[in-house]
C-alpha cells in the first residue's frame, strides 16, 4: 500500500499541474471572447489614422480595421471594428512607433505604449490613449501577446 502511494501521489501532483497547464495555455485556441462595444451615439469623434490588421504568421492571425480617434475635448481613442485574432493568453492592445512591425523583433525593439489587456478577440471594442501621448509619433496598432513576448496581428496605420 506504501508503495502505491509513493507512485500514485507523484503521478497525481505531476499530472494535476500539468493538466492546469494546458488548459491555460491551449484553451484560448478553442474559446473565443466576443465584444460588441458600441460607442455613444452622442459622441462626437474624427479619424486621425487608420489600419487594417493582418496575420503576423501562420499561427497568430487577425482581421477587421483599426482607428485612432480624437473627441472634440481632445481625447484620442483605438477603436478596433469588425475585429477577429486568434486568441491567447495575456493579449494586450499597443501602439507601436514601427510603422509596419512583421515580426515580434520588430515590436520589441521599437518604443510602445500599453493600451491595456484585450477586451476580447472579436468584436467592437475601444481603447483610451493615455493622456500626453503623441499619436503622430505611432505608426501601428498592434494586438501583442505580452506573458510570452509576441506579436499576434499588426494593423499599420496611415492619416485619414
Amino acid at each position: 500500500m506504501i508503495r502505491f502511494l509513493k507512485i500514485a501521489i507523484p503521478v497525481f501532483i505531476v499530472g494535476f499541474v500539468a493538466g492546469n497547464a494546458f488548459w491555460y495555455l491551449a484553451s484560448p485556441l478553442w474559446i473565443d471572447r466576443e465584444v460588441n462595444e458600441a460607442l455613444p451615439s452622442d459622441f462626437m469623434a474624427t479619424a486621425v489614422k487608420e489600419g487594417r490588421f493582418r496575420d503576423a504568421d501562420l499561427a497568430h492571425k487577425g482581421e477587421g480595421r483599426a482607428q485612432i480617434l480624437r473627441s472634440a475635448a481632445g481625447t484620442d481613442l483605438v477603436r478596433l471594428t469588425e475585429f477577429t485574432v486568434t486568441n491567447g493568453p495575456d493579449l494586450e492592445v499597443w501602439l507601436v512607433k514601427e510603422p509596419d512591425p512583421q515580426t515580434s523583433d520588430d515590436v520589441k525593439q521599437s518604443e510602445w505604449v500599453s493600451l491595456g489587456p484585450l477586451k476580447g478577440n472579436k468584436g467592437d471594442q475601444t481603447y483610451i490613449v493615455p493622456e500626453g501621448t503623441d499619436i503622430g509619433a505611432y505608426g501601428s496598432v498592434v494586438i501583442w501577446c505580452e506573458q510570452f513576448g509576441v506579436l499576434f496581428s499588426p494593423a499599420t496605420l496611415t492619416e485619414v
